[in-house]
């Protein structure tokens, strides 16, 4: 068996997770904004590092590698996509994305919409076709004015695509792929057939705003390891919880899609103690992550906000707040404020001595004693204290008329309370003993206990991989695709067999191809049929079996659960529950680290005490011994109780007063409130 190899990159740093069998390594490097294929390779040579191989050697004894990253999201924010060209239905122009806010140029400029005369009828029947001198008109003004991709959203599309499809196929007939200067065109069918006129013209838009930078950067990072000697595949990791090839990838559906890793392997791990309820905390140097697993389902969004943005593409549902590792204190008023905005990676923390002049969390943490300067990252990085000290004397503690380490302590104090604050509106989807937090993240060691507290909840475990988590969870994932088909179909106890069978058919003749291209073959595929049930303007998402309509019993089933579900939500109990949508998800198994289970041993921890350091103790305000221990030599069985830390060459862990941490049989650090 080879090396599997999954990255993720995040705003501070990338991080690796590299398997060969049970045996694994965890690497991070410093993220490199300007350029993030630069991080990846160096994420790489960290791999074969961790491993005593060279680059190239390494690289051609592995199997796979999977990647997540924040290529897109950060075009968005940083509004530096793609210039694009929108083409709509007449009476559209008010919907595209055009407002400047907050400094931020628009998506699309105001002068890059064109409107044509075009028709499809609420029944779906073409009512006039787009002309031909029309749409070559409005694409020539486009490309004219700069427009370097081409964005087709048309009324009704969702119901039949056919003018946009007409308009596309005008368009490259005049300016074909092989010439100079031909601009991509994309299709708000294509990108999503479900209903909302403004929500399908904001993700095609989307789409095309970062498809060009996605594509140019993950195409160099695959070209650089073939040239290192990488024979395999480049995966990049989808929003959905599959993994695609760069050639199979559409751009939208990166977004987000470590955090939302994450999110899978959250659900992953809880599955091994068969929890009901799994919330998922990951806190990073940028941001803090949240989302939910109930009833074997992790959160999910089907009108996602992106940026500001409202779409329709599903995808998992993910709450970032901006509190990590770099967030920015500040007294405004004359009260402190930390987050959200971040110091990143470069300058980052004022204790990364990079240049940052700003106060942290991290600077406090290492004010407070609780991060070792001379172990960050296993020694790796070495931190400046005394500058971290500096910044929150100068720009908290003197302001506030307190001690640097009562700044230090408030910062640390402030972040926990709003992120735990967070984590408790998110708990009312959790179920008491049956629920669990799964902390994970750089940074999330050194805030569990307080996180958890914060939250009202006793109990928060992390994995051996925590710091790498959304690293460690894309090794989970198989590669796969999901289709929609729009029905609106009246669903109860009698429904068209016929027209959902032609809509699966439809389905699975694009899945077929698509597979093909991924290098499996029908047979060697599972799949599950998605159904979005609503009422009013309530819906939900049912998964099942992709021959439910053949089983009166299984269509009984889902019409209770998806009538209980919209009951929640409070939608009117009068209506006819309706199928608007239709999904399809295939998926095929690729090489996957596998969870291992160890017997437990002996409790006592002594053989993994590294020593101890004076860490700020807020009770006494002032600085007490604490305990080290080494998260290494830390075997299944073995407890230890706050305040105490466990370190390790990736993260640092708290333990507070009054919580225990055990070790158990999956290697996992389990922490109790006493």
């Amino acid at each position: 068996m080879g090396y599997t190899v999954d990255i993720d990159t995040g705003g501070t740093f990338t991080d690796g997770f590299i398997a060969n069998g049970a045996d694994f390594r965890t690497v991070k490097v410093p993220t490199t904004p300007h350029d993030l294929t630069q991080c990846f390779l160096n994420c790489i040579e960290a791999a074969a590092g961790a491993f005593g191989k060279k680059t190239e050697d390494f690289l051609f004894d592995t199997d796979i590698i999977r990647f997540s990253n924040t290529i897109g999201t950060n075009s968005i924010i940083q509004r530096d996509g793609s210039k694009i060209g929108l083409i709509v239905s007449k009476g559209m122009a008010e919907l595209a994305p055009v407002a400047v806010e907050d400094d931020k140029r628009p998506l699309v400029e105001s002068g890059l919409v064109v409107e044509i005369n075009e028709e499809i009828d609420a029944r779906g029947e073409v009512a006039a076709a787009p002309s031909r001198d029309a749409v070559l008109t409005a694409a020539q003004a486009l490309i004219d004015s700069g427009a370097r991709g081409i964005v087709i959203a048309l009324r009704n599309s969702e119901l039949n695509a056919a003018n946009e499809r007409a308009a596309r196929r005008i368009i490259k007939d005049e300016y074909p792929r092989d010439y100079l200067g031909s601009v991509p065109v994309f299709l708000a069918s294509d990108v999503s057939p479900r209903a909302g006129a403004l929500e399908r013209l904001n993700s095609a838009v989307l789409n095309a705003y970062i498809h060009a930078k996605l594509s140019r950067l993950l195409y160099k990072a695959g070209e650089d390891l073939r040239q290192r000697q990488y024979r395999g595949t480049l995966f990049i990791c989808h929003n959905n919880g599959s993994i695609a090839r760069v050639a199979k990838t559409r751009a939208i559906n990166t977004y987000n899609s470590g955090p939302s890793a994450g999110l899978y392997g959250a659900k992953a791990v809880g599955d091994l103690y068969g929890f009901d309820a799994v919330i998922s905390t990951d806190m990073g140097g940028t941001s803090f992550d949240i989302g939910y697993v109930k009833g074997g389902q992790t959160s999910y969004s089907l009108r996602p906000d992106v940026e500001g943005f409202m779409c329709n593409l599903p995808m998992a549902a993910v709450l970032a707040l901006g509190a990590g590792g770099g967030s920015i204190a500040r007294v405004e008023n004359g009260a402190l404020k930390v987050g959200p905005q971040s110091a990143g990676a470069l300058p980052g923390p004022a204790a990364f001595d990079l240049g940052g002049a700003e106060p942290t969390v991290t600077d406090a943490n290492v004010v407070l004693g609780i991060l070792d300067p001379e172990y960050f990252l296993g020694g790796k990085m070495r931190l400046n204290a005394e500058k971290a000290r500096s910044v929150i004397e100068t720009k908290i503690a003197k302001p506030l008329g307190i001690s640097v380490e009562e700044a230090a302590l408030a910062i640390r104090q402030t972040v926990e309370a709003s992120m735990g604050k967070a984590v408790a509106r998110v708990s009312v989807n959790a179920d008491g003993e049956n629920s669990m937090i799964i902390a994970y993240g750089g940074a999330g060691g050194l805030h569990a206990c307080g996180i958890a507290e914060a939250a009202g909840m006793s109990k928060t475990l992390m994995t051996p991989f925590s710091a790498v988590s959304s690293a460690f969870s894309s090794s989970l994932m198989d590669v796969g695709h999901v289709y929609y088909r729009r029905v609106g179909l009246e669903f109860s106890t009698s429904i068209d067999a016929d027209a959902i069978r032609s809509a699966l058919a439809d389905m699975w003749a694009e899945a077929r191809r698509d597979m093909r291209g991924e290098g499996f073959d029908a047979a060697a595929t599972t799949s599950k049929a998605q159904l979005f049930l609503g009422k009013g303007d309530a819906e939900v998402l049912i998964p099942c079996e992709e021959n439910f309509f053949e089983s009166p019993e299984a269509i009984a089933a889902i019409v209770k659960e998806a009538q209980a579900k919209l009951a929640d939500l409070g939608a009117p109990g009068s209506s006819p529950l309706m199928l608007s949508t239709l999904g399809l998800s295939v998926s095929a198994l690729v090489p996957h680290y596998q969870i291992t289970e160890s017997a437990e041993g002996s409790e006592d921890a002594s053989v993994a005490l590294k020593g101890d350091r004076p860490i700020y103790d807020a009770k006494r305000g002032q600085f007490v011994d604490a305990m080290i221990y080494r998260r290494e030599k830390m075997k299944p069985g073995m407890k230890v109780s706050g305040p105490c830390l466990v370190e390790s060459d990736q993260t640092t862990v708290v333990v507070e007063k009054g919580w225990g941490l055990k070790i158990d049989r999956f290697n996992n650090i389990l922490l109790s409130k006493a």
